[in-house]
């Protein structure tokens, strides 16, 4: 549709069944006034004869941008808003007012079991939940992706260049590089186009706005240059692999899956080519808790030290038995070494492992819960998963920061407003962003209320669990 006939759809509520199918709402005036937003942007910067279009535009590269950490990885992204200008290649191309705009959303993505297993070619559980990256976008018949994401300088990269650019790690250009770069690998074509994303998923929030960029990204170009023919878990590779070859941040790949496969799903990682997936059917919304998502308030900057210890520390282990991860090494043989692990590795790798052991089990008894429809036997689970991240895994503060532990506050104070109800652990990387919360339906409102009044307005949000992944709205 050009955006003339979006606007239209959109005053005579067209979209609505679209809309709330996707997004969990029976009222989707708010999605509405973002869809609008996101085309505002997109005819702003791209469709001739509008205000604020620059014909021609180039723009020097360099400069950085932040955003969320992907479990096990390094922090300070950037992936989810956009960043500096990269590259100085020639321009994208321009569009006319009535071209043809398509509409993509990729959520982002709680984890709700393997706490830092993923890397270790362990067993996770996760799901897409209700906040999201959309974009309008469309092709521009360059070789260039430009991008702009709200609030931050337009992007420009010529995607014909595969080479990875040291100024570009830790940058949201070796993203789109890097994916374009993969899907080329697989026999495709992609080439240009013109983009503008907008976000409500809070960079550095452990929801992952990294993964849910790269998904987007993916979700764009295979509908635009490979007839839709890549699915959702090849999606979720090309994202992993741009994040860790190009972005250089040691990622495992449950972020991307989650976000790219949508719903709840169990993902066993053995065969790290093709990782067992498991949807869970289970309907959240009826489980009489909802799900809340705290920001503590810390921030993921100077934290990527203490990310990639967590996975170095736990390789180590596993090298001492002349494998590369733990999941290649049986659970008694670590036991019964433990003695000559702890002067070979340190005590704090040995307690890092024997997470990672303890934890792949929980995971296998969560999802078997929650198959039974059995929440209370999950929840129970669940809080055992939290305990061991801040006992064994210490993922909940830095140890180089002592005198700033966040994280632990929040847990604090939402175990005490739990009161025995519900459950709350740490999810994703760690270390700073948010906690997860599962409380009663009945107390959700006061709970609320209560965190914001310690840890700030705003701090708790109530998501919900989304059914779709990556996916191409209109």
């Amino acid at each position: 549709m050009t955006a003339d006939m979006l606007r239209e759809q959109l005053e005579c509520d067209a979209l609505d069944a679209r809309l709330k199918e996707i997004y969990l709402t029976e009222d989707p005036a708010e999605v509405r006034a973002r869809v609008k937003k996101v085309l505002d942007m997109y005819e702003a910067r791209f469709v001739k004869g509008s205000a604020g279009f620059v014909p021609g535009q180039t723009a020097a590269s360099g400069g950085t941008a932040s955003g969320g950490a992907a479990s096990g990885g390094a922090a300070s992204s950037g992936a989810a808003f956009g960043g500096a200008v990269s590259g100085g290649a020639a321009s994208g191309g321009t569009a006319s007012g009535g071209e043809k705009i398509e509409l993509y959303s990729a959520p982002g993505r709680t984890e709700l079991g393997g706490n830092h297993t993923d890397h270790q070619h362990g067993c996770v559980l996760a799901a897409s939940v209700s906040l999201d990256l959309m974009a309008a976008a469309a092709p521009n018949g360059t070789g260039n992706v430009v991008l702009e994401s709200e609030g931050y300088e337009v992007l420009r990269i010529d995607i014909s260049d595969e080479t990875v650019h040291p100024e570009e790690i830790n940058q949201t250009a070796a993203l789109i590089r890097g994916i374009a770069a993969a899907i080329r690998h697989r026999g495709y074509h992609p080439e240009g186009f013109n983009a503008c994303v907008i976000s409500d998923v809070p960079g550095g929030s452990g929801l992952s706005s990294s993964a849910a960029f790269e998904t987007l990204i993916g979700v764009i170009f295979n509908h635009m240059y490979c007839g839709d023919a890549l699915d959702s878990v090849e999606i979720a590779k090309i994202g992993q692999y741009a994040e860790n070859v190009y972005f250089g941040k040691p990622c495992g790949l449950m972020d991307q899956m989650a976000c790219s496969v949508g719903g709840a799903v169990a993902i066993d990682f053995a065969e790290q080519n093709n990782p067992k997936i498991t949807k869970i059917p289970f309907s959240f919304a009826d489980s009489g808790y909802q799900l809340c998502i705290i920001d503590s308030g810390a921030d993921h900057a100077d934290l990527t030290e203490d990310y990639a210890a967590v996975p170095a520390e736990m390789k180590s282990v596993a090298a001492y038995f002349g494998k590369e991860v733990l999941r290649e090494v049986p659970e008694d043989q670590f036991r019964e070494q433990i003695p000559a692990l702890r002067k070979k590795c340190g005590d704090r790798a040995v307690l890092r492992a024997s997470h990672f052991y303890r934890e792949n089990d929980r995971v296998k008894a969560e999802t078997e819960a929650l198959l039974a429809d059995d929440f209370l036997t999950y929840l129970k689970t669940a809080e055992a998963s939290g305990q061991s991240s801040f006992m064994y895994l210490q993922n909940v503060y830095s140890s180089r920061f002592p005198d700033q532990q966040a994280v632990a506050v929040a847990l604090m104070t939402a175990e005490h407003l739990l009161d025995g109800k519900g459950a709350c652990r740490v999810h994703g990387g760690g270390f700073a962003g948010t906690i997860q919360v599962f409380v009663p339906d009945e107390d959700v409102e006061a709970f609320q209320q209560d965190i914001d009044a310690v840890l700030g307005e705003g701090s708790c949000r109530v998501l919900q669990i989304r059914p779709y992944g990556g996916i191409v709205i209109v």
